[in-house]
């Protein structure tokens, strides 16, 4: 069963005013704290480099390390290593709206 055109407008006009008050709060902030200083900048783009890094290499190592093991090429690196990808883009993706 399909909402009609009235619930689709209500659902609209209410992720419009969330957005709204989530725009507000952050001006508010800005206000108050200010912007960050490039040196702030410079850390957060370092500090989320080493969030993907380090899961991204964990797999590499943990997937050669298994593919030693059982001598399958490399199933395992590459396995892995798209998995580290993933866990560290998405704990990146968080940490980046969280700030």
């Amino acid at each position: 069963m399909t909402a009609g055109p009235e619930e689709d407008d209500r659902h609209r006009n209410r992720r419009l005013d969330e957005a709204v008050r989530r725009r507000r709060e952050r001006r508010e902030l800005w206000k108050r704290v200010g912007e960050r200083s490039i040196g702030q900048n410079l850390a957060m783009i370092g500090a989320l480099g080493w969030v993907i890094v380090t899961p991204t290499l964990i797999g590499v190592f943990v997937g050669r390390w298994l593919d030693r093991i059982f001598g399958s090429g490399l199933f395992w690196t590459l396995g892995l290593l798209v998995v580290g990808l993933a866990v560290g883009s998405t704990l990146a993706w968080t940490r980046m709206h969280q700030e």
